[in-house]
């Protein structure tokens, strides 16, 4: 019969041995693109580094890997495409924008975008269920919370350069919520 020398119990995982170890605490997930197909230089690089691939030194290339094939092309007129969306694009209709040094807000014709520091949310106009604003008695600070119809909230404190700047986007926020946000009938 064999027997174990030593303990018969693993050993705990704890954070200071694993920072995973916390529920909730994980690393940020790298950003993919919309499209979900990988990044072009990304899968040029791959190319390369792959043995026996064409156009790497001791392979030959044959006359039908020598042009470039259809699916090369449309990943190149894909990324030729994002370039253009990204100039200014025509947007019809209010917008109201505020930010300062840490937080941003957006609303236009797709929704409220919130952000704080590196964290960002989107919501769009039928996933939102009320837009609250709120102006500190004494400070300069505007805030703006989005409820969520599941009752969840979602606020966000912009620092004014100066006090009567919270009328402006009070107005600003209104006339947008006024022509995108619709309160569904009862």
């Amino acid at each position: 019969m064999e027997q174990r020398i030593g303990s018969s119990s693993k050993p705990l995982e704890t954070a200071a041995v694993d920072p995973a170890a916390i529920p909730g605490l994980t690393s940020p997930v790298p950003a993919e693109p919309e499209d979900g197909t990988p990044d072009p230089v990304e899968e040029a690089g791959a190319e390369a580094e792959a043995p026996g691939t064409p156009g790497t030194p001791g392979t030959p290339e044959t006359p039908e890997t020598s042009e470039p094939s259809e699916a090369e092309a449309e990943a190149e007129a894909d990324v030729e495409t994002p370039e253009a969306e990204t100039e200014t694009p025509e947007v019809e209709g209010p917008v109201f924008e505020a930010s300062d040094r840490r937080a941003k807000i957006i609303a236009d014709r797709s929704g409220v975008r919130l952000s704080l520091d590196d964290q960002e949310c989107e919501f769009r106009w039928d996933e939102i269920g009320a837009v609250e604003t709120e102006t500190s008695r004494f400070g300069k600070r505007f805030t703006v919370t989005v409820h969520t119809p599941d009752r969840r909230w979602y606020p966000v404190e912009i620092e004014a350069k100066a006090k009567s700047q919270h009328q402006e986007w009070e107005s600003e926020l209104d006339a947008v919520l006024d022509t995108y946000f619709e309160e569904s009938a009862p």
